[in-house]
């Protein structure tokens, strides 16, 4: 029997992150088909002000304590394990970021139900709740039969629109007790890496690359198109690890969230993880030689290609219309 679904809000700097919208929004929709309340948690320290974002949820469970400002991921998930057996819930979403890392696999062992990653899609088809999962960074996608409709599902960010999670009306607010709950572990200080030559969240074009360009040497291609076009270098990040660009020209979920007019991805294969730093540029433009690669699921314009070959063609045909 399913007594309810629980979204666990996300929040940074002030400000709920989209994915939480698109988790209460998907939240929303199941709840309504399984005729069951919808449940958000906001931990965390000084969070009253984020709660009238969250009135499309039947009720706002707040778990605050000045420890628990970004708190780590064994104490969420004592938190939100003492919430589900108190309320009797049967459906837990994450979101799959940094921000909720590693709280998945911790809470499906505290809870002894299944936990489901990357998930692309939900939906109720007859008595049965259907997940659809990326694997292998997105190259394939499963669908997945949760038993009894219980378990814990991590939406992978860009799956659902956000405005489906957002709603003018006011739910009820219940606090938390955590006397129960020891708080061992927490942050004291959050410290922003200093800032390097160029904002690439602040540029309107942004040429990035990955693996496909295969080394260092094969970045002046990159070049020379911003040379003609304007915009910088960014990267995903296999380019980085090898130190071939700072960290601070990084896109994905552990760089930076970009929103270009403009965004080339040359040889990246379109990961997960780098999807979500730019699934929400205006024109997306990818290069690669596979055909198969996850990124020409999001990209406006594909060529399925060597970018080594391609790339200097390109750059020539720019000149000759330049001049």
């Amino acid at each position: 029997m399913n007594n309810g679904i629980m979204v666990l809000v996300e929040h940074l700097k002030d400000a709920i992150a989209d994915i939480t919208f698109e988790m209460l929004g998907i939240g929303r929709k199941i709840a309504d088909s399984l005729n069951v309340p919808l449940f958000a948690v906001v931990i965390g320290k000084d969070i009253n002000k984020h709660l009238p974002e969250l009135g499309i949820a039947d009720s706002i469970l707040v778990v605050e304590d000045e420890k628990l400002e970004m708190s780590c991921p064994v104490t969420i998930a004592d938190i939100i394990k003492s919430i589900f057996d108190n309320k009797g819930l049967s459906i837990v979403i994450l979101g799959c970021t940094n921000t909720t890392a590693g709280v998945g696999p911790i809470l499906s062992s505290k809870l002894k139900l299944p936990f489901l990653n990357f998930c692309k899609n939900m939906r109720i088809e007859g008595d049965s709740l259907i997940i659809t999962n990326q694997l292998f960074g997105g190259k394939i996608l499963s669908d997945v039969k949760l038993e009894g409709k219980r378990g814990i599902i991590s939406i992978n960010p860009g799956s659902f629109p956000a405005d489906a999670g957002k709603a003018s009306k006011v739910a009820p607010v219940e606090e938390i007790d955590l006397s129960g709950i020891g708080i061992k572990n927490y942050f004291k200080k959050y410290i922003e890496p200093e800032a390097g030559d160029v904002d690439i969240t602040k540029e309107s074009i942004l040429i990035s690359i990955g693996r496909g360009i295969e080394n260092a040497d094969n970045i002046g291609l990159a070049e020379d198109l911003v040379g003609l076009i304007g915009g910088a270098i960014s990267a995903s990040r296999p380019v980085i690890d090898q130190g071939w660009l700072p960290l601070n020209r990084q896109v994905g979920k552990s760089g930076m969230t970009v929103k270009p007019k403009l965004y080339f991805a040359l040889g990246i294969s379109g990961a997960p993880e780098h999807v979500e730093g730019m699934k929400d540029s205006e024109l997306i433009v990818a290069i690669n030689k596979d055909p198969a690669a996850p990124i020409f699921n999001v990209a406006h314009y594909g060529v399925c290609g060597d970018l080594l070959e391609i790339m200097p063609v390109l750059t020539d045909k720019l000149k000759e219309k330049k001049s």
